[in-house]
């Protein structure tokens, strides 16, 4: 016997088209659901590499800043040194080239300069006051003469020269081997500390210190010596 189906086929065909309407309602709200996280997911994403982003920008802007600043140093530096060496050129008695390079050569291990001044004064104007040095007494004591025996001195002759010399080290020990080298040098006399004061950069500590000094007066270098102490100096002074 032959099944009879009393169930009319539009409501067959509703119900399937029903069943067909849901799945597709489904499978679309999964999809929806899927992109709507994924979009979610890229803007957090995005808002943190922006966030890093601005980070590294703001860094870099430091960095350019900062490298600005030592390129400015550099350039001020390199403009001090020529100007120093050109007016060196200048004077008398001893040529300021190898002055320069006699205190650049005696530097210690971490000591830079940062300023050097120079002035000549005629101790008879009044305007500073005649001090012998250790090695003018010995030449007096060894010519068997007197100060009052010299003979009369022009004006160029007398004239002192005064240096006020600044750099910085790492510490005081520093400071002292330089105060210690210089005296050692037979183109200065009178070797003295002014100030040493802490400085500091960023977290890194350095003294800045102060020095007076005065060229020996009646020094007489030959070429050799001049090319010597200008050799020992070529790598730190006369190349920038």
């Amino acid at each position: 016997m032959s099944n009879i189906n009393f169930v009319p086929d539009d409501y067959v065909q509703s119900n399937e088209s029903r069943r067909a309407n849901l799945m597709c309602l489904v499978l679309f709200s999964v999809v929806m659901a899927a992109l709507g996280g994924s979009f979610v997911t890229i803007k957090i994403r995005q808002r943190a590499c922006s966030a890093e982003e601005s980070l590294v920008n703001t860094k870099m802007v430091k960095m350019q800043e900062a490298i600005q600043k030592f390129e400015e140093l550099q350039t001020k530096r390199k403009e001090m040194m020529k100007t120093a060496l050109t007016t060196a050129e200048l004077l008398e008695p001893v040529p300021r080239s190898v002055l320069l390079a006699s205190l650049t050569n005696n530097l210690p291990a971490g000591v830079s300069l940062v300023k050097l001044s120079l002035v000549q004064k005629d101790p008879g104007d009044g305007t500073s006051k005649r001090r012998r040095s250790s090695k003018d007494k010995y030449a007096t004591a060894k010519s068997g003469g007197t100060a009052s025996a010299a003979p009369k001195q022009s004006r160029e002759q007398r004239l002192e020269t005064h240096m006020d010399i600044e750099g910085m080290a790492p510490s005081d020990i520093e400071v002292a081997d330089y105060i210690e080298h210089l005296g050692d040098s037979v183109l200065l006399d009178n070797v003295a500390l002014v100030e040493s004061v802490e400085k500091k950069i960023e977290d890194t500590s350095y003294r800045l210190f102060k020095l007076k000094a005065m060229l020996a007066r009646e020094v007489h270098l030959t070429k050799d010596d001049v090319d010597s102490i200008r050799a020992k100096a070529e790598n730190s002074v006369y190349q920038f």
